[in-house]
Formats: structure tokens, sequence, C-alpha cells
């Protein structure tokens, strides 16, 4: 730490940044001490080599720092993890239509939070002490649920989402990896109990049925979002109307019937994207989507994917 560190207790300093982080919006905030995850790299070894990554080989790069945060950040101590509600209850007008998961409808997220982590990070450097650190919001090789489990802001659900007992699982997750030294937060437990519906409720059989296992190469969000290629004929009849992510195993799970609307404005969705028919969306051209999704994480599937989706749809009906 350099000479312009301000001197303060470490539990005042983690009190002033979790303040701020609830004036930033972040719903929740907790603390763990960075260092080798060795649980999490076998788990995760474990997955890598039962392919469960499928085309995702990102996944399996730079294995080191995704389970070392030092690796990331020289010197690191804490990861201070964030979770911030994207939740909204809005659904489209038309029930035929192809379905949108609910955290795309806005802005896309990564924009949104990485400049309210920046002013967080600056916060801490003004206020608290001159730090070196770096943000994340599902950006880089950080295993943002393990961290978000290890600071006491969840646990992992059968579904392998984070689950909030107040608040339940629509929420992005994001961190800081700092050079400064805070009091960590107590893992919290898991209360996930006999409980199945997720696993039930998967039309794709993606999770294991013992849960807290997820074969993504089988994920409707995996297959309408992250798969270049063709979807396998094999998943004809199984995709739910999903064209974009899918939402089914937080829908069934019983924790989000305390999830609450989110409060933030860039995660309104485009005035049409909920009125769109199912005929518009089978007729949909690159300059309505363009307009539509000018600022969303839709892009990410661009205009032909989100075309081979619909048309995939399509041969569920046949």
């Amino acid at each position: 730490m350099n000479s312009s560190f301000i001197l303060m207790d470490q539990q005042t300093a983690k009190q002033l940044i979790v303040q701020e982080a609830h004036r930033l919006g972040f719903s929740f905030v907790g603390v763990a001490k960075a260092g080798f995850m060795e649980e999490e790299a076998r788990r995760l070894e474990a997955w890598l080599n039962k392919g469960y990554h499928g085309e995702m080989a990102y996944m399996a790069n730079h294995f080191d720092k995704r389970v070392d945060p030092t690796k990331l950040v020289p010197g690191a101590k804490s990861v201070i993890s964030l979770m911030y509600n994207y939740h909204n209850p809005a659904q489209q007008e038309d029930n035929t239509a192809p379905k949108i998961s609910q955290y795309a409808y806005g802005k896309d997220y990564h924009f949104v939070i990485k400049d309210k982590l920046r002013e967080l990070y600056q916060y801490i450097s003004d206020n608290i002490s001159a730090i070196e650190g770096r943000v994340f919001v599902d950006s880089a090789p950080v295993m943002e649920r393990d961290w978000a489990r290890r600071a006491g802001n969840g646990w992992m659900g059968k579904h392998t989402l984070l689950i909030h007992p107040k608040a339940g699982s629509y929420f992005f997750l994001a961190e800081l990896i700092i050079d400064l030294e805070l009091p960590p937060d107590p893992p919290m437990k898991d209360y996930c109990g006999t409980c199945t519906r997720c696993i039930d409720a998967c039309p794709t059989d993606a999770i294991d049925q013992e849960g807290y296992k997820l074969d993504a190469s089988k994920c409707i969000s995996y297959l309408t979002i992250e798969l270049r290629e063709a979807i396998p004929e094999e998943f004809n009849g199984k995709m739910e109307n999903w064209m974009f992510g899918c939402d089914i195993c937080q829908q069934v799970c019983p924790w989000n019937r305390f999830a609450k609307p989110h409060e933030e404005s860039e995660f309104e969705p485009h005035p049409d994207l909920l009125q769109l028919r199912k005929t518009d969306w089978e007729e949909l051209t690159e300059e309505v989507f363009r307009e539509v999704f000018r600022k969303s994480a839709v892009k990410r599937t661009k205009f032909t994917g989100l075309q081979r989706n619909i048309a995939f749809l399509q041969k569920d009906e046949s």
C-alpha cells in the first residue's frame, strides 16, 4: 500500500464500502479473503473433463487465474462480491411469441454495472485507501458464483445459480479484487433442502439429478447464446419456446417468491420489445433487430443467431 493510505480500521472501512455500494444500487455486498480456491479448482477440473462446457473453450483457458485471484491481481487481499437486481416480472404480451430471458430486456449489464464498479473503486481510493485492483462483471476468468458464496451473499442452488434467502436469484454478480485487507463474511448455509423443482422442470435435463452440476452443453441458454453452430436436432421439441436464454429453473424456484422488481432505469426494455407478436419475430428484419436490441446483451447472438433460434422453434411446432 502506498504512502497515501488513510488510517482507518478494517471494520469501518468495510462499512463505508458497503454503504457506498448500496448507494450505487447494489443489493448485497460481501467480502471474502483472496486466495487459492482448492475445492473449487477440483470441481472445475472435473466439470471440464466431462465436457460440460461444450464449445465454450474459454472456460478451460487461464485455469490458474480462474482459481486464484492473486494471479489476476498481484497482492490481492480481498474479493468484494456484489449483487445487482435485474428482476422484471413484466411478460411479453403475446404468450405464443418466442421468449427472451428477462436479464436481457434492457441495456447490456456489462456496461451498466462496470461503470458502477469503477465508481466504487474510485470511492475506496479517494476515501479509504489508495488501492491496486481490478473490477469484474462476467468478463474475465473469475468464478463469480463461488466468490459470492464465499462472501456470504447466498448459496449455490441445485441449478448452480446463487440464491439469496430474502431476494431469490435474479441478480447479476460482480467483483472488486483489491489489495486492501477487509474483514471477511462467513458463508451462508444451503437451504435447497430436498427440493428438486429446478431439476424436474429443466426440459433438456441439463441439471444433474443430484443437483449442483450443470451440463452447459444441454442448457437452453447455451444453445441459444453460446453455441455458434446449428442447434442439435436432439433438442427439437425441448426448447419451450425460448429464443434467447432461459428462465425456467428460476421461475420454478420457491425462493424467487421473495424476488422484487429492480429499480434500474437502464434495465427497462425497449418500448417495442414486449409488444412484438409471434409473427413479428418470425418476420424480424435486421433493422428492427438493431433498433430493439441497440444496447442489449442480445446483440451477442447477432441477428443471424436469433434468426437461427427462431427458425429452430418453428421446427418444434411442426
